[in-house]
C-alpha cells in the first residue's frame, strides 16, 4: 500500500442497478446548450456549432436524494439531464464506436449558481464557481446499457412543486451521445470512470429551500431530489 503523506480522498463511486457494485467516478464533463430550445433562452444561436463543454468534479455527484442551497447565491437552476457514464475510453474515438464505451445512463441535475454564472460570463471568466460546487449533481442510480440498452428517444422532465418546469425528448439531443464521446475524445483522453452530464431541455428555472424537484427520464425511472 502506499504511504501516503495525508489520508487518500475518498472514490466517489455510485450505485448500479441490479447490483450490490458501485460505478467509480473519474471526471465528469458537461455540455452546454445541447438542445435548441435551451440554446435560445439562454440566448444563444440554436445552429449547430461545435459543442463546448465544462467540467464538474467527481465529488459533486450525490446520489443522496437532498440539495444543500449553496452559499454566494440567490439564484439557483435545475438542469435535468441524461448522464452518460463510460466503462472504457481513448483518444480520437469513432463516431459509429462512441457507443462501445458506454457503461449506462442515469438521470442526473447540474445545478447552477445562475447569478454567479452570469458575473463571470460578463467578465470573460470560467464558470466553475457557478458550476462545480458541492453537491451540485444530484445523480439517480446507474441502469446498465445490458439492461437497457442505448436511449435514443423519450421523454425528459423535471416537475417542481407539482408543477412540470422542463420538458423534453431525448430525441431533441443536438449532439448525440457517440458525437459527445468522439469529439471530446479528440481534446481528452477517455477512460472508464468517466461521466457526461449531455445537456438540459428549456425550462431551466430558481429553486428555493423546500422545494421537491420530481425527474424522470424515459427508460431510466424516476427520481426525487429536495432542496434543503
Amino acid at each position: 500500500m502506499p504511504n501516503y503523506v495525508i489520508d487518500a480522498p475518498l472514490v466517489t463511486a455510485l450505485p448500479v442497478v441490479g447490483t450490490d457494485a458501485r460505478f467509480p467516478v473519474r471526471r465528469v464533463y458537461c455540455i452546454g446548450r445541447n438542445y435548441a430550445a435551451h440554446a435560445i433562452e439562454m440566448g444563444h444561436d440554436p445552429d449547430r456549432e461545435a459543442p463546448f463543454f465544462f467540467q464538474k468534479n467527481p465529488d459533486n455527484l450525490d446520489p443522496s436524494g437532498q440539495f444543500p442551497y449553496p452559499a454566494q447565491s440567490s439564484d439557483v437552476h435545475h438542469e435535468v439531464e441524461l448522464a452518460v457514464m463510460l466503462r472504457s475510453g481513448g483518444e480520437g474515438i469513432a463516431a459509429d464506436k462512441g457507443l462501445d464505451h458506454v457503461f449506462g445512463y442515469a438521470i442526473a441535475l447540474d445545478m447552477t449558481r445562475r447569478d454567479l454564472q452570469g458575473q463571470m460570463k460578463n467578465a470573460g471568466r470560467p464558470w466553475e464557481i457557478s458550476k462545480a460546487f458541492e453537491r451540485s449533481a444530484p445523480v439517480g442510480p446507474i441502469h446498465p446499457v445490458t439492461a437497457i440498452g442505448h436511449p435514443k428517444e423519450g421523454a425528459v422532465t423535471l416537475t417542481l412543486n407539482g408543477s412540470v418546469r422542463q420538458s423534453g425528448d431525448l430525441n431533441q439531443l443536438i449532439w448525440k451521445v457517440p458525437e459527445m464521446i468522439s469529439y471530446l475524445s479528440e481534446y481528452f483522453t477517455l477512460a472508464g470512470g468517466d461521466v457526461i452530464l449531455s445537456g438540459t431541455p428549456a425550462g431551466v428555472g430558481p429553486v428555493q429551500r423546500g422545494d421537491v424537484m420530481d425527474l424522470e427520464i424515459a427508460g431510466l425511472g424516476h427520481m426525487t431530489v429536495n432542496v434543503v
